[in-house]
Protein backbone atom coordinates (compact mmCIF):
# COMPACT_ATOMS: atom_id res chain seq x y z
CA UNK A 1 0.00 0.00 0.00
CA UNK A 2 0.90 3.33 -1.11
CA UNK A 3 0.48 6.70 1.28
CA UNK A 4 1.60 10.13 0.20
CA UNK A 5 0.94 13.47 2.98
CA UNK A 6 2.15 16.68 1.88
CA UNK A 7 4.19 19.13 4.41
CA UNK A 8 3.26 23.05 4.64
CA UNK A 9 6.84 24.18 5.12
CA UNK A 10 8.36 27.15 3.31
CA UNK A 11 11.23 25.09 1.35
CA UNK A 12 10.24 21.40 1.41
CA UNK A 13 7.26 18.98 1.46
CA UNK A 14 7.25 15.74 2.45
CA UNK A 15 5.46 12.36 1.02
CA UNK A 16 5.84 9.16 2.61
CA UNK A 17 5.83 5.74 1.24
CA UNK A 18 4.52 2.78 2.76
CA UNK A 19 5.67 -0.61 1.44
CA UNK A 20 4.39 -3.61 3.61
CA UNK A 21 4.30 -1.69 7.03
CA UNK A 22 7.72 0.06 6.12
CA UNK A 23 7.46 3.60 5.92
CA UNK A 24 10.05 5.49 4.42
CA UNK A 25 10.36 9.55 4.10
CA UNK A 26 11.14 11.33 1.05
CA UNK A 27 11.47 14.95 0.97
CA UNK A 28 11.13 17.40 -2.16
CA UNK A 29 10.88 20.78 -3.12
CA UNK A 30 7.66 22.59 -2.02
CA UNK A 31 4.82 22.43 -4.47
CA UNK A 32 5.16 26.35 -6.36
CA UNK A 33 8.68 25.98 -6.60
CA UNK A 34 9.99 25.00 -10.07
CA UNK A 35 11.58 21.63 -11.51
CA UNK A 36 12.36 23.36 -14.81
CA UNK A 37 11.10 26.70 -15.91
CA UNK A 38 7.72 26.56 -16.37
CA UNK A 39 7.46 23.35 -14.59
CA UNK A 40 6.38 23.26 -10.82
CA UNK A 41 6.49 20.64 -8.62
CA UNK A 42 2.80 20.31 -7.50
CA UNK A 43 1.95 18.04 -4.57
CA UNK A 44 2.40 14.20 -4.63
CA UNK A 45 -1.58 14.05 -4.59
CA UNK A 46 -2.68 15.97 -7.00
CA UNK A 47 -2.74 13.89 -10.21
CA UNK A 48 -0.01 14.41 -13.15
CA UNK A 49 2.15 16.51 -11.01
CA UNK A 50 6.19 16.18 -11.25
CA UNK A 51 5.72 15.34 -7.07
CA UNK A 52 2.88 13.04 -8.64
CA UNK A 53 5.62 10.77 -11.11
CA UNK A 54 8.75 11.25 -8.55
CA UNK A 55 6.13 9.49 -5.68
CA UNK A 56 4.76 7.02 -7.86
CA UNK A 57 8.60 6.16 -9.64
CA UNK A 58 10.03 5.63 -6.27
CA UNK A 59 7.54 3.83 -4.61
CA UNK A 60 7.43 1.15 -7.72
CA UNK A 61 11.67 1.17 -7.78
CA UNK A 62 10.99 -0.07 -3.98
CA UNK A 63 8.21 -2.91 -5.19
CA UNK A 64 10.78 -3.55 -7.78
CA UNK A 65 8.62 -2.78 -10.89
CA UNK A 66 9.74 -1.83 -13.95
CA UNK A 67 13.21 -2.77 -13.57
CA UNK A 68 13.80 -5.08 -16.61
CA UNK A 69 12.24 -3.75 -19.81
CA UNK A 70 13.43 -6.32 -22.19
CA UNK A 71 10.73 -8.08 -23.90
CA UNK A 72 12.93 -9.97 -26.25
CA UNK A 73 15.74 -12.92 -25.77
CA UNK A 74 17.93 -10.78 -28.70
CA UNK A 75 18.21 -7.53 -30.70
CA UNK A 76 16.39 -8.89 -33.56
CA UNK A 77 13.63 -9.93 -31.26
CA UNK A 78 13.64 -6.53 -29.73
CA UNK A 79 13.69 -4.81 -33.24
CA UNK A 80 10.49 -7.20 -33.59
CA UNK A 81 8.33 -6.61 -30.95
CA UNK A 82 9.08 -2.89 -30.68
CA UNK A 83 8.49 -2.91 -34.78
CA UNK A 84 4.70 -4.75 -34.23
CA UNK A 85 3.34 -2.33 -31.67
CA UNK A 86 3.18 1.17 -31.83
CA UNK A 87 0.50 3.43 -33.23
CA UNK A 88 -2.39 1.54 -33.46
CA UNK A 89 -2.05 -1.43 -32.47
CA UNK A 90 -2.83 -1.93 -28.58
CA UNK A 91 0.28 -3.37 -26.60
CA UNK A 92 -1.36 -6.81 -25.96
CA UNK A 93 -1.56 -7.23 -29.76
CA UNK A 94 1.27 -6.40 -30.44
CA UNK A 95 2.67 -9.11 -28.23
CA UNK A 96 0.84 -11.39 -29.47
CA UNK A 97 1.84 -11.13 -33.01
CA UNK A 98 5.24 -11.69 -31.87
CA UNK A 99 4.87 -14.70 -30.05
CA UNK A 100 3.48 -16.30 -33.18
CA UNK A 101 6.16 -15.25 -35.46
CA UNK A 102 8.74 -16.31 -32.87
CA UNK A 103 6.84 -19.43 -31.85
CA UNK A 104 7.18 -20.13 -35.30
CA UNK A 105 10.86 -19.49 -36.20
CA UNK A 106 10.36 -15.77 -38.32
CA UNK A 107 12.52 -13.41 -36.41
CA UNK A 108 15.94 -14.81 -37.35
CA UNK A 109 15.90 -12.07 -40.48
CA UNK A 110 16.02 -14.88 -42.79
CA UNK A 111 12.21 -14.95 -43.45
CA UNK A 112 10.35 -13.70 -46.15
CA UNK A 113 7.61 -10.85 -46.29
CA UNK A 114 5.08 -13.83 -47.70
CA UNK A 115 5.52 -15.58 -44.64
CA UNK A 116 5.55 -12.63 -42.35
CA UNK A 117 2.31 -11.52 -44.23
CA UNK A 118 0.29 -14.63 -43.81
CA UNK A 119 1.10 -15.04 -40.33
CA UNK A 120 -0.30 -11.89 -39.57
CA UNK A 121 -3.44 -12.03 -41.01
CA UNK A 122 -4.41 -15.24 -39.82
CA UNK A 123 -7.04 -13.77 -37.11
CA UNK A 124 -5.59 -14.10 -33.33
CA UNK A 125 -7.89 -16.01 -30.79
CA UNK A 126 -8.53 -15.16 -27.87
CA UNK A 127 -10.79 -14.56 -24.68
CA UNK A 128 -13.43 -16.32 -26.61
CA UNK A 129 -13.41 -14.05 -29.63
CA UNK A 130 -10.98 -13.97 -32.98
CA UNK A 131 -9.05 -10.61 -33.55
CA UNK A 132 -7.37 -8.91 -36.53
CA UNK A 133 -3.61 -7.48 -36.42
CA UNK A 134 -3.54 -3.90 -38.24
CA UNK A 135 -1.45 -3.14 -40.70
CA UNK A 136 -0.14 -6.61 -41.49
CA UNK A 137 1.02 -5.76 -45.06
CA UNK A 138 2.76 -2.76 -43.63
CA UNK A 139 4.58 -4.57 -40.55
CA UNK A 140 5.73 -8.19 -42.55
CA UNK A 141 7.77 -5.68 -45.71
CA UNK A 142 9.33 -3.22 -42.95
CA UNK A 143 9.80 -6.77 -40.71
CA UNK A 144 11.44 -8.79 -43.07
CA UNK A 145 13.91 -6.14 -44.66
CA UNK A 146 14.41 -4.73 -41.21
CA UNK A 147 15.65 -7.65 -39.47
CA UNK A 148 18.02 -8.77 -43.22
CA UNK A 149 19.74 -5.72 -42.46
CA UNK A 150 20.00 -5.97 -38.84
CA UNK A 151 21.69 -9.50 -38.74
CA UNK A 152 24.34 -7.39 -40.60
CA UNK A 153 24.56 -5.23 -37.54
CA UNK A 154 27.27 -5.41 -35.05
CA UNK A 155 26.19 -5.62 -31.11
CA UNK A 156 25.60 -2.11 -30.24
CA UNK A 157 25.25 -0.47 -27.20
CA UNK A 158 22.52 1.86 -25.26
CA UNK A 159 23.27 5.30 -26.67
CA UNK A 160 22.09 7.81 -28.93
CA UNK A 161 24.69 6.79 -31.63
CA UNK A 162 23.66 3.27 -31.48
CA UNK A 163 19.64 4.54 -31.91
CA UNK A 164 21.27 5.80 -35.15
CA UNK A 165 21.92 2.63 -36.38
CA UNK A 166 18.20 1.47 -35.87
CA UNK A 167 16.84 4.40 -37.61
CA UNK A 168 18.73 3.75 -40.85
CA UNK A 169 16.46 0.27 -40.99
CA UNK A 170 13.05 0.51 -42.89
CA UNK A 171 9.63 1.13 -41.15
CA UNK A 172 11.80 2.22 -38.35
CA UNK A 173 11.01 5.54 -36.27
CA UNK A 174 12.78 8.09 -33.54
CA UNK A 175 10.14 6.15 -31.29
CA UNK A 176 10.69 2.66 -31.83
CA UNK A 177 14.40 2.84 -32.14
CA UNK A 178 14.77 4.34 -29.21
CA UNK A 179 11.74 1.72 -27.45
CA UNK A 180 14.50 -0.93 -28.79
CA UNK A 181 17.33 0.72 -27.36
CA UNK A 182 15.39 1.44 -23.57
CA UNK A 183 14.20 -2.00 -23.67
CA UNK A 184 17.62 -4.09 -25.08
CA UNK A 185 19.98 -2.33 -23.31
CA UNK A 186 17.88 -0.90 -20.37
CA UNK A 187 19.24 2.70 -21.00
CA UNK A 188 18.70 6.10 -19.64
CA UNK A 189 20.12 8.25 -22.44
CA UNK A 190 16.80 8.02 -25.20
CA UNK A 191 13.28 8.48 -23.92
CA UNK A 192 9.49 6.86 -25.77
CA UNK A 193 8.05 9.90 -27.01
CA UNK A 194 4.21 8.46 -27.28
CA UNK A 195 1.24 9.78 -27.22
CA UNK A 196 0.78 8.54 -23.55
CA UNK A 197 4.19 9.99 -22.08
CA UNK A 198 3.17 13.26 -24.88
CA UNK A 199 0.10 14.16 -22.61
CA UNK A 200 1.79 13.76 -19.90
CA UNK A 201 4.27 16.41 -20.41
CA UNK A 202 1.42 18.91 -22.07
CA UNK A 203 -0.38 18.04 -18.24
CA UNK A 204 2.54 19.03 -16.81
CA UNK A 205 3.25 22.13 -18.69
CA UNK A 206 6.74 20.13 -19.67
CA UNK A 207 6.13 19.94 -23.34
CA UNK A 208 4.39 23.04 -25.35
CA UNK A 209 0.83 23.01 -26.10
CA UNK A 210 1.44 23.08 -29.89
CA UNK A 211 4.33 20.30 -29.81
CA UNK A 212 4.03 17.61 -32.25
CA UNK A 213 5.97 13.83 -31.13
CA UNK A 214 6.38 13.51 -35.30
CA UNK A 215 8.25 16.38 -35.82
CA UNK A 216 9.91 17.68 -32.63
CA UNK A 217 10.96 14.46 -31.53
CA UNK A 218 14.37 15.10 -29.98
CA UNK A 219 13.48 18.37 -28.76
CA UNK A 220 10.69 16.43 -26.56
CA UNK A 221 12.87 13.89 -25.67
CA UNK A 222 15.79 16.19 -24.45
CA UNK A 223 12.67 18.28 -22.25
CA UNK A 224 11.74 14.60 -20.93
CA UNK A 225 15.34 13.27 -20.45
CA UNK A 226 16.27 16.91 -18.35
CA UNK A 227 12.78 16.56 -16.25
CA UNK A 228 13.51 13.19 -15.30
CA UNK A 229 17.40 14.64 -14.20
CA UNK A 230 16.17 17.29 -11.91
CA UNK A 231 13.69 14.95 -10.19
CA UNK A 232 16.22 12.61 -9.80
CA UNK A 233 14.25 9.44 -11.44
CA UNK A 234 15.94 7.18 -13.98
CA UNK A 235 14.69 8.12 -17.31
CA UNK A 236 14.24 4.67 -18.46
CA UNK A 237 11.70 3.59 -15.77
CA UNK A 238 9.98 7.26 -15.56
CA UNK A 239 9.23 6.55 -19.29
CA UNK A 240 7.63 3.42 -18.12
CA UNK A 241 5.40 4.30 -15.38
CA UNK A 242 4.14 7.04 -17.22
CA UNK A 243 3.57 5.00 -19.74
CA UNK A 244 1.61 2.70 -18.24
CA UNK A 245 -0.48 4.84 -16.20
CA UNK A 246 -1.78 7.13 -19.13
CA UNK A 247 -2.48 4.08 -21.31
CA UNK A 248 -4.89 2.61 -18.47
CA UNK A 249 -6.18 5.50 -17.64
CA UNK A 250 -6.72 6.98 -20.78
CA UNK A 251 -9.44 10.45 -21.48
CA UNK A 252 -9.35 11.27 -17.77
CA UNK A 253 -6.08 12.33 -18.12
CA UNK A 254 -7.79 15.18 -19.79
CA UNK A 255 -8.82 16.45 -16.16
CA UNK A 256 -7.11 19.53 -14.41
CA UNK A 257 -3.83 18.87 -13.44
CA UNK A 258 -4.67 19.66 -9.98
CA UNK A 259 -7.24 17.51 -9.29
CA UNK A 260 -6.03 15.64 -6.68
CA UNK A 261 -6.40 11.79 -5.99
CA UNK A 262 -6.70 9.64 -2.70
CA UNK A 263 -3.95 7.16 -1.44
CA UNK A 264 -6.81 4.39 -2.28
CA UNK A 265 -7.07 5.68 -5.91
CA UNK A 266 -3.30 6.05 -6.20
CA UNK A 267 -2.87 2.06 -5.08
CA UNK A 268 -5.91 1.19 -7.80
CA UNK A 269 -3.94 2.87 -10.53
CA UNK A 270 -0.77 1.04 -9.59
CA UNK A 271 -2.66 -2.25 -9.97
Amino acid sequence: MFESVSDCGADMQSMWINIDGRFEELQIPHDRAEVMPGVQWGMPENLFTPAFWKYQSEAQVRRRRYGNHRLGANLLEEISVCLLGGYGIPAEMGLLAFERLRDNGLLDGTASEDDLRAMLSSPFEGDGRSRKYRFANQKAKYLSRSLAEARQLNDLGGDKSSRDALLALPGIGPKTASWVIRNHYDSDEVAIIDIHLHRAGLLMNLFGKESDPAKDYFALEDAFLSFANAIAVRASVLDAVIWDYMRRIGPTAIRPRTAAVSPKAQLELVL
